[in-house]
């Protein structure tokens, strides 16, 4: 590992150890996503008063919306223990049995990722959704038998950015499927000064919209870049985070008024100075700016279609008149528009 990544793999762990300690613990501190909310206190109070585990939960919606937060605080609660995995780790039937059989009774196994698990594990994990049984193989090829093992009634909640890459029978075994929709300025205001209070530094009501209104409707882009002004404001010898050392930070951050970034900019140019606007492939666009295709569909694209920067047709993404203006390129309509 070189110091570069060194430097990175330091950086991800400050960012998820302030994650972790600004989580909030309860469904009532938990800010924005009102219907989720509301409907998630109704089936858990309904569970706890029939004296049953709650059904098993699908959160979707694009990255850094609070889908492990709302696990975490389901968990809190039931009043249950949580256990965690990820779709990709799962990768042999003994991976999944192993933490299956150590759920106690009441459990909620958190899979993040879920849509990334192979097919032929969410097929062992069906009986244990439905009838809280494990059925595994096990010996040698030629002198192999299958046993049936009983589990502990528990809840599962997965999450997922894709919920179409999800399998029909999977998806159907979660009685309850919740969708996160991006965060309004105003939530996320809110979620700012939370943190800063959790962090104990203060932040003007102009400063926390001017830090919301750029963090692409997410939380966790809203906390990151409170961390990284906070640090501007410390080296500035302020107490309080203000408009002004905001718009510094911000703008030495590249990150501009409408939430986007150099990435954002330079697959929106792209587009249109290496494709003429499109119509183009993602595969050709994943190219043209070094990213991964999947990381342009699950990080940047859900943002910069919802906000009219960016379409999707028939024939591949093109630049809208929107993204021509952000970028003051002059557009000229083309006969794909519609």
């Amino acid at each position: 590992m070189d110091n570069e990544d060194v430097l990175n793999s330091e950086e991800q762990k400050e960012d998820e150890d302030l994650e972790q300690s600004i989580r909030p613990d309860r469904i009532d501190e938990y800010i924005g996503q009102s219907d989720v909310k509301e409907n998630i206190k109704v089936f858990v109070s309904a569970a706890k008063m029939r004296g049953e585990v709650l059904d098993h939960v699908l959160l979707y919606g694009p990255p850094g919306l609070g889908k492990t937060t709302l696990a975490n605080i389901i968990a809190n609660e039931l009043g249950s223990n949580i256990k965690t995995a990820s779709g990709p780790s799962i990768e042999k039937s003994g991976d999944l049995a192993a933490i299956l059989s150590s759920l106690e009774p009441g459990d909620v196994l958190f899979i993040d990722e879920i849509h990334r698990m192979p097919r032929f594990i969410e097929e062992i994990l069906y009986p244990a959704m439905e009838d809280f049984t494990l059925d595994i193989i096990i010996g040698n090829e030629g002198n192999t038998r299958s046993i049936k093992i009983d589990l502990p009634p528990f809840t599962l909640v997965g999450a997922t950015t894709r919920a179409g890459d999800l399998t029909a029978p999977l998806r159907d075994r979660f009685g309850i499927v919740c969708k996160l929709q991006y965060y309004t300025n105003d939530e996320l205001s809110l979620i700012v000064e939370r943190t800063a209070r959790v962090l104990g530094i203060g932040i003007s009501k102009d400063a926390a919209f001017n830090l919301a209104s750029r963090s692409r409707g997410t939380p966790r882009i809203a906390n990151r870049l409170f961390k990284r002004v906070r640090d501007f404001a410390i080296v500035d010898k302020k107490d309080t985070i203000d408009k002004e050392i905001c718009d510094v930070a911000l703008d030495r951050l590249k990150v501009d008024k409408y939430g986007l970034d150099d990435t954002d900019h330079e697959l929106l140019l792209a587009i249109i100075k290496k494709f003429n606007g499109g119509p183009v492939g993602v595969e050709a666009i994943a190219s043209a700016i070094g990213e991964e295709v999947t990381t342009i569909e699950d990080v940047y694209e859900p943002y910069l279609m919802q906000n009219g920067f960016l379409k999707r047709t028939a024939r591949g993404r093109v630049a809208t008149s929107r993204a021509y203006e952000v970028l003051q390129i002059d557009y000229q309509s083309k006969i794909f528009d519609d």
